[in-house]
């Protein structure tokens, strides 16, 4: 069994990732920004669910929760990088600087940050592995297709702050895996879920959109790495 953390793991895709990997036997722990909410969530979960109280946007607090892993179970086997902002939903022209710095300092260095505390944890196990969530419109082959863009784009996000965020996510995806050739380093694109993040807009459920959360996470040292991929398979960068 593998020791499991999930980033923002009380609500959505977060949750129901953490809910199906604890079900299936594995120790999970359920990262949230309030202690709380944190302890609730793993509560509902069950058992094999632990609590840590991890701000992705914080250095320290990373830290910290990686000295209390550490401390507590010695390792980590497998990061799943979920927490995340939807942005600003403004028009593209009206999206600013601070819109962007605010969706990056979540979505990529919030990724960043956590990988940069628990890349020793993981380095303890024997076959690491790191999911990163990403997204559809996170593709640039997608955004450039006009076809594929109609598919990707909801009409309520006009998306620059979270696509650019997105797309800069898969880079860091691709070149963690180059650096970690010990680790499966995987981006994946749930589809468009109904969660809060989208005011439960989304044409699939949370237990659709975690399938591949799921099936990533519990890959083997044979698997696959540095790949961007949904449920039906590889998605074109």
């Amino acid at each position: 069994m593998r020791t499991v953390l999930v980033t923002g793991a009380t609500r959505g895709l977060g949750r129901e990732t953490a809910r199906r990997l604890a079900a299936a036997g594995h120790t999970v722990l359920v990262g949230a920004r309030d202690a709380g909410r944190g302890a609730e969530a793993a509560r509902g979960i069950g058992p094999g669910a632990h609590p840590l109280v991890l701000d992705v946007t914080s250095d320290d607090s990373a830290r910290a929760a990686a000295e209390r892993v550490r401390d507590a179970f010695g390792r980590v086997d497998v990061v799943v990088n979920n927490a995340g902002v939807v942005g600003s939903r403004r028009p593209v022209g009206e999206v600013t600087a601070a819109d962007l710095h605010a969706c990056f300092d979540t979505n990529v260095f919030g990724a960043v940050r956590v990988l940069r505390a628990f890349a020793p944890l993981l380095e303890r196990g024997d076959a690491p592995v790191v999911v990163n969530v990403s997204s559809g419109l996170g593709s640039l082959a997608a955004a450039t297709d006009p076809g594929a863009r109609a598919a990707h784009v909801p009409a309520w996000l006009p998306a620059l702050d979270y696509a650019s965020a997105k797309a800069a996510l898969n880079m860091v995806t691709a070149l963690y895996a180059h650096a970690h050739p010990g680790m499966r380093v995987n981006a994946v694109d749930p589809g468009h879920t109904a969660t809060d993040l989208n005011g439960h807009t989304g044409a699939q459920t949370v237990e659709e959109g975690a399938e591949v959360i799921v099936r990533l996470a519990l890959t083997g040292p044979d698997g696959p790495t540095g790949g961007f991929f949904a449920a039906a398979g590889p998605v074109p960068w």
